[in-house]
């Protein structure tokens, strides 16, 4: 006799989740499971596509579900039940910010190889680049066509390697045109870019945030579900107060911290790959201590990285001695938004029993 849904959900229970240390199916990470010849299709409350431990969990639903003598179809689907926002921006799963205290720490660098990277693992990604001011994202992903428009007047993002992006560069004349703009302009901008354009389904949304803590930012804080947001620091103390304060703001708006990435956290040198903390060493980590928030990766100051005229984002350059360390950061946030995800449903489903009609599913 084959096992039933019942007792397939009960061998379920003995998954652990690698982060939160609960099993999956206390923590109302399974919608629903249903047999059908000798299927098990499996609906999953998991957001985060591509991220490593959301893929391991898999895995191993995978390995239960084979030992009970059956083939898995797995599924993924969250929504408001699960206490997602499904009215603003409903088809993108996650939006990302990624920002600084002040300018000049590689900011749009680290937003770029992020978005890039997480392309690269399979995931649909956008990139917004909201720095009104400093929209530097075309220079290290040059698009392939101009921004289209649908008939409703809404902006179609060109590609950059198979990444969407917008960006005010793309609205001037000449690259080195500054963007002169008061602060009424510049929410007029913003609005646009947060209603006005017509992304499609994304996995994820990488939003560049002007550095600081300006109108912008408080803006799309309070105009979108940021799921989380990624800081970018360097070693110097100077930069390391106005990462405090950056911290500050996203807890005063119940934004989590996905974790900190100090970037130029040491010098490569090229030709003998010796390694120099020329700004100091270990900054972050006071950050990491205080906030009790992950340091998400160091990524050292190489002409790689960042280096004036390069174009297309390291984390694609297979030669760079530096690609795998921004790979290694790209999966860390990835399971870091998985884990936020996670809480999220755990902390609104638990032991709830799920509803049987199941919206719109995605292949997992």
């Amino acid at each position: 006799m084959s096992i039933t849904e019942h007792e397939l959900k009960i061998e379920l229970e003995g998954i652990e989740d690698p982060d939160i240390g609960e099993d999956i199916v206390s923590l109302g990470l399974i919608n629903d499971v249903t047999i059908e010849d000798e299927t098990a299709k499996i609906s999953l409350a998991l957001n985060a596509p591509y991220a490593p431990s959301e893929m391991e969990l898999g895995n191993r639903i995978r390995e239960v579900v084979g030992e009970a003598g059956l083939e898995a179809d797995l599924r993924a689907h969250t929504g408001a039940e699960h206490g997602f926002d499904d009215e603003v921006l409903p088809r993108v799963r996650n939006v990302i910010a990624v920002s600084s205290g002040k300018g000049g720490v590689g900011k749009t660098t680290i937003a770029a190889n992020l978005a890039a990277g997480l392309e690269q693992r399979g995931a649909m990604v956008g990139l917004l680049d909201a720095d009104i001011h400093g929209p530097n994202v075309p220079r290290i992903l040059p698009v392939e066509s101009e921004p289209g428009v649908t008939p409703s007047e809404d902006i179609v993002p060109p590609r950059s390697d198979g990444v969407r992006v917008i960006s005010m560069g793309f609205m001037m004349e000449e690259e080195d045109d500054p963007a002169i703009l008061r602060g009424p302009m510049v929410n007029k901008f913003m609005l646009k870019f947060l209603e006005g354009v017509e992304w499609g389904r994304l996995d994820y949304l990488i939003v560049d945030l002007p550095p600081g803590t300006g109108d912008a930012t408080l803006n799309l804080l309070q105009s979108m579900p940021v799921t989380g947001s990624v800081v970018v620091t360097t070693p110097q103390e100077m930069a390391l107060d106005d990462t405090r304060k950056g911290i500050q703001m996203f807890n005063k708006h119940d934004t989590p911290v996905l974790g900190v990435v100090e970037n130029m956290s040491s010098f490569v040198c090229p030709t003998c790959d010796d390694e120099h903390g020329l700004f100091g060493t270990e900054g972050a980590q006071t950050i990491v201590d205080k906030y009790d928030i992950p340091l998400l990766g160091q990524i050292p100051l190489h002409p790689d990285f960042g280096a004036e005229g390069s174009e297309g984002a390291l984390v694609k350059d297979n030669s760079s001695p530096v690609q795998e360390i921004v790979e290694e950061f790209v999966a860390e946030v990835s399971d870091r938004i998985g884990e936020v995800n996670r809480r999220t449903v755990a902390d609104n489903v638990g032991d709830e029993e799920p509803e049987n009609a199941l919206p719109t599913e995605t292949e997992d």
